[in-house]
């Protein structure tokens, strides 16, 4: 069992060495198999500050090729902050910093050399709340592949968009209706014309925010089937407040609480038998 370090703020530690902070955290140990064997992402070390405050610790987790992963946990304990740092997409916020390393193979996007325009191509995110351009449901889909260069000519973008409607099981409903509004369209249909958009990029991960929490549950349903089949293609990290969620799509999950990484198991073993007892208590609606 891969294990790392979580703290809790009840003990103060000595000055680390050569530092003049004090640690105030007193060293226990993530629970469960951090590691996979193919990680489409590695997280080494990874800890976040918005200011002087520490939001995340010390987060080692891998995103595994071809899996769903879910990200769970009450309301401000760092799941959405952690995604966020898998596209770099916390340098938008002034005052945050990130530390630590997340290797892509086996380059740091932490590092000052990377770009993050073609990161956000490779690492795409599909936010709470549909956000389609407001433009065709064409250009939508066509923007991304446009500014990255990604097709040769009109037969050849015309052809990505298709592909990326089909993709995201969206092709059938507006095939007839490229050239109006992708505002337009239902709140489901949004989403998954912004989950278009994203695939349209040929990214290797998505991201996904509480996708489904401005949906009604047909729509919902849409979208997890959905997300099943692009598992097969992409690897997906999902944040959700829905366990049943959770434990519907998602191959393993993750539990912070207060910005530690809890738990990480394979998704029935942390909802049927869950190993710590924090995790355990939110499953059970003890607390959340």
């Amino acid at each position: 069992m891969n294990k790392t370090s979580f703290v809790d703020s009840s003990v103060k530690m000595a000055p680390v060495a050569g530092s003049t902070a004090t640690v105030s955290r007193d060293k226990r140990e993530t629970v469960g198999d951090i590691r996979v064997d193919h990680p489409r992402v590695r997280c080494n070390n990874v800890n976040v500050y918005y200011g002087d405050k520490h939001a995340i610790h010390n987060i080692n987790l891998d995103v595994g090729n071809n899996e769903i992963i879910a990200l769970i946990g009450p309301s401000g304990c760092g799941k959405t902050t952690f995604l966020r740092c898998l596209n770099r997409m916390n340098d938008t916020i002034k005052g945050c910093r990130v530390e630590g390393e997340i290797l892509m193979e086996g380059q740091n996007i932490n590092a000052r050399e990377v770009d993050v325009v073609p990161l956000r191509a490779r690492v795409g995110m599909v936010f709470q709340k549909p956000n389609p351009f407001p433009k065709s449901i064409f250009e939508n889909v066509a923007f991304g592949p446009r500014i990255h260069g990604l097709a040769q000519g009109k037969a050849d973008l015309e052809e990505i968009v298709v592909t990326s409607l089909q993709k995201a099981g969206l092709w059938t409903e507006v095939k007839d209706r490229l050239e109006e509004p992708g505002t337009g369209l239902s709140g489901g249909q949004q989403q998954r014309l912004c989950i278009a958009r994203t695939i349209a990029v040929q990214p290797e991960v998505i991201l996904m925010d509480e996708p489904c929490s401005a949906l009604d549950p047909i729509a919902t349903a849409k979208i997890e089937e959905l997300m099943a089949e692009l598992r097969e293609q992409y690897s997906i990290c999902i944040v959700t407040h829905s366990m049943q969620q959770a434990a519907r799509v998602s191959q393993r999950t993750a539990f912070f609480h207060l910005g530690d990484l809890i738990e990480v198991g394979e998704t029935e073993q942390i909802f049927v038998a869950p190993t710590h007892q924090l995790t355990e208590d939110y499953i059970t609606g003890r607390f959340g």
